[in-house]
């Protein structure tokens, strides 16, 4: 954020277990330009709670404890992707914070989401001029051709699904998204987003990820943006764009193969490891692969 950057607040949200070294770094490397970073755990957002956020009153059913956490032999034996269902981070609150955002920071009127695996190549000062036409999210579509499609998210077969949704509508992005939080506040987003992550407790709606509900609570309250502000893929796709990579503001490692792991894509790795700062000490110890 070039312009004016003194007047902008970086609201940082991690787990209690790495609360404080998240302090300590920005204590030590300060955003330059007078920026303020704001960092924060889950738990200081005392809202949150089983009786009020789904996920977390479905993290207590037995039932859903089954599905995610027994390890029963025969799962052992199921394909990869019935495997990729049972993968409990699908059911983190820091996943589904995104849809608690006009009650952590009820001051504001806009907010930029940022996932925890982009990286911001260009000024995104822009984004806040945007005229979202009183729509709730800015989003980049991903639909091309047949893919990408709500039909590829949501189980059509279910009749709540069938009624309500086109399975030929255009997929969008999460991870750089422009919310009008009055808008959502006048929508009631996270209203519809309980109803639906209520309905979907026994996982019939969609099987995994924030993704689905997303386009669901937002499905007629999304203007598309144009694509240069998010590219993804950089964790799954070998296959992206160069051109569109250098020519995008926010490139997004979304997928398993994130850079700092020794199975990122080497073609990739670098856009994320330029902006490692090698000279903390912290930093010196991890394993980046490098």
């Amino acid at each position: 954020m070039r312009t004016e950057p003194w007047k902008h607040v970086f609201h940082i949200v991690s787990d209690r277990m790495n609360l404080a070294a998240m302090k300590v770094w920005f204590r030590r490397r300060p955003v330059e330009g007078g920026a303020h970073v704001e960092v924060k755990s889950v738990k200081d957002f005392t809202f949150l709670t089983s009786s009020y956020v789904p996920v977390l009153r479905q993290l207590e059913s037995v039932n859903t404890q089954k599905f995610y956490f027994e390890n029963r032999a025969e799962n052992a034996t199921k394909d990869v992707n019935n495997m990729k269902f049972r993968n409990p981070k699908y059911l983190s609150m820091l996943n589904h914070l995104r849809f608690y955002l006009p009650e952590m920071y009820p001051k504001l009127h806009r907010i930029l989401f940022l996932d925890d695996d982009v990286v911001v190549q260009k000024d995104l000062t822009a984004l806040w001029k945007i005229d979202l036409d009183g729509k709730v999210n800015g989003a980049v579509e991903t639909c091309f051709g047949s893919f990408h499609r709500y039909a590829q998210y949501l189980n059509f077969s279910h009749p709540l699904i069938r009624e309500r949704f086109n399975p030929k509508a255009c997929a969008w992005a999460f991870g750089m998204n422009i919310f009008d939080l009055d808008a959502w506040r006048r929508e009631k987003c996270t209203d519809q987003y309980h109803y639906w992550q209520n309905s979907n407790e026994d996982r019939s709606v969609w099987k995994l990820g924030t993704l689905p509900a997303g386009l669901i609570t937002f499905y007629s309250t999304t203007k598309s943006l144009d694509k240069s502000w998010h590219v993804l893929g950089l964790g799954y796709n070998p296959s992206a764009s160069m051109d569109e990579i250098r020519n995008a503001a926010v490139i997004h490692f979304n997928g398993n193969m994130k850079p700092w792991l020794d199975i990122a894509l080497n073609q990739f790795k670098h856009l994320w490891t330029k902006y490692v700062d090698y000279e903390m000490e912290f930093v010196q110890v991890c394993n980046f692969g490098l």
